[in-house]
């Protein structure tokens, strides 16, 4: 099964690509992001698929079924929908590929069709840098730009 976001605000231009092979397999994530401030910015699905805001707000939080605290991509108990950091490099572009076993595009609890990614202005902290928010957000700042997480033609 193969997903996309597209964003379409300041990021325009940037997509990422979701790919699974069966209910059972990781979630292999791809993208290329640009316009985006060097440095590292965190990167999370969100709740809802709803881009009716201007400011993303209307994404929600964090996708977190389990209700687990905030963390990294490798965390064995953070967020489903905490994916960490990309980087950008000083030409303002970030590509990026790794794997998760904590989301599915496949129906059920795990499935993140329908839901929106978002990428944010300052770096996550992986809920360790000690700030009343690192434990929900990351303290990753404001939202920069967000798409929703849809089915991809094969």
């Amino acid at each position: 099964m193969k997903a996309i976001a597209v964003f379409q605000g300041k990021l325009k231009g940037s997509h990422v690509t979701f790919r699974q092979d069966d209910p059972f397999s990781a979630v292999k994530v791809s993208g290329h992001v640009v316009n985006l401030a060097p440095g590292k910015h965190g990167f999370h699905v969100h709740q809802f698929g709803n881009l009716l805001s201007s400011d993303c707000t209307s994404c929600g939080g964090h996708f977190n079924p389990t209700n687990a605290e905030h963390g990294s991509r490798a965390s064995v108990n953070s967020h489903a929908g905490d994916f960490g950091n990309i980087t950008a490099a000083p030409d303002r572009h970030s590509t990026f590929h790794f794997t998760t076993s904590k989301v599915s595009l496949f129906e059920g609890e795990l499935s993140i069709i329908g839901r929106s990614l978002v990428v944010h202005e300052d770096e996550d902290d992986l809920g360790k840098g000690g700030h009343e928010d690192s434990l929900t957000t990351g303290h990753a700042g404001k939202r920069l730009d967000c798409a929703v997480i849809g089915y991809d033609k094969d």
